[in-house]
């Protein structure tokens, strides 16, 4: 961990009645003042709020080609969340807005959808999360993605939390500064602590992104209103009390502000963003799909966010002498997030989850029976 004492940073970077005595059912050889006029003047408005409509959707379709589609043919899927829909999301380490396999996730998130209720929940997975990899060997989750692209990231999710993700989204770190530099910032309360490391992140982010960046005006605490490149160091910081478990819980935080601010956004905001953003994202979700999610995206809610896993050793060494997150019971931690995302399902972890934690304790010695599993590591929050 890099020494916290306080260095001296750079400088900023710069919306009739019937006429009396006629009867409703006769005309008297006459046409009602207005009837058909009126009706016009209703059809019109239909019409023109159906071709707004359609406008949008069309535009919307006419931009879906700017994004990065990667088909995932090989997915190896498990348990069967039944009315759920899973999309593994990737925030990856890239300088060069390489999208693809050679670089780590440095963000997992699966995002789970209830098709019925619309409420999504978020779950992080730790990056340094020492899980099994294609091969069969084990190695830290973030280089799954790095060795075989977000096939290889998705199937290792798959394979050790026993779900059925069928796609993924991937963004590098200029998308993130893009959509919220286009949606006019996004306002955070941070501790003093954390103001003073996300200064320590503004400069090396801001080189990656090859974009100026803008150092705090003080990092006393407080509520700031940080722009892309801020936004995106903030998502970074490590070296915190609560290290990388409340580094990804400030990830989902400026997720939750960012899908808040995008919903509340005009037309122009939104053209913006799409345009700016889309050439910098990599997915396996069709037009149709994307259109079909845009169509209901009012009525989609944040229900909460969390961690996995929940049960953990954070202090392991690897024979490379890389320090990794254990799971306390790889078994038991899936159970819990199974209960977390679909509670009105039923569930066993498969022959496969049984195995890698069976592998686990024999690799690691961290045996989930010599440990009080009531004390997990607390990263839930409502989406309230």
């Amino acid at each position: 961990m890099p020494n916290q004492s306080k260095k001296r940073r750079p400088d900023s970077y710069d919306e009739r009645r019937i006429p009396r005595g006629k009867s409703r059912g006769a005309d008297n050889g006459r046409k009602r003042p207005g009837g058909k006029k009126r009706f016009n003047k209703v059809l019109i408005t239909f019409e023109i709020i159906a071709m707004v409509f359609l406008l949008g959707v069309g535009y919307l379709y006419s931009r879906l080609g700017q994004l990065n589609y990667t088909s995932l043919a090989d997915t190896e899927t498990f348990a069967d969340s039944g009315p759920y829909t899973n999309i593994a999301l990737f925030g990856l380490d890239s300088r060069n807005d390489q999208l693809d396999a050679g670089v780590n996730s440095d963000t997992m998130i699966i995002a789970s959808i209830n098709n019925t209720t619309k409420e999504v929940k978020l779950v992080s997975v730790y990056r340094d999360t020492y899980l099994r990899q294609a091969s069969g060997s084990y190695a830290k989750a973030n280089s799954a993605y790095c060795t075989g692209g977000p096939q290889a990231a998705v199937n290792m999710l798959n394979k050790n939390l026993d779900l059925d993700i069928k796609n993924y989204a991937s963004v590098n770190f200029a998308a993130l500064i893009s959509i919220v530099n286009d949606l006019g910032g996004i306002e955070m309360d941070l501790t003093a602590e954390e103001a003073y490391w996300l200064d320590g992140y503004i400069c090396e982010t801001a080189e990656s992104a090859g974009v100026p960046g803008n150092l705090l005006a003080n990092e006393n605490g407080g509520t700031y209103k940080l722009d892309g490149v801020q936004a995106t160091a903030f998502c970074r910081i490590r070296y915190t009390s609560g290290s990388d478990f409340k580094r990804t819980e400030r990830q989902r935080e400026v997720i939750s502000k960012i899908v808040e601010k995008f919903k509340n956004a005009n037309i122009i905001t939104i053209n913006k963003v799409i345009n700016d953003v889309f050439p910098k994202i990599s997915t396996s979700l069709t037009s149709n799909q994307i259109l079909g999610m845009a169509l209901h995206a009012g009525s989609y809610k944040l229900a909460g966010t969390s961690g996995f896993p929940y049960n953990l050793v954070d202090s392991w060494y690897d024979k490379n002498k890389a320090v990794c997150v254990v799971p306390i019971g790889l078994a038991q931690n899936v159970t819990k997030l199974h209960s977390y995302l679909f509670p009105d399902q039923t569930y066993a972890t498969s022959d496969e989850v049984n195995q890698i934690n069976n592998e686990l304790i024999k690799i690691t010695g961290i045996n989930p029976d010599k440990y009080d599993l009531s004390d997990e590591v607390d990263t839930s929050q409502s989406g309230e």
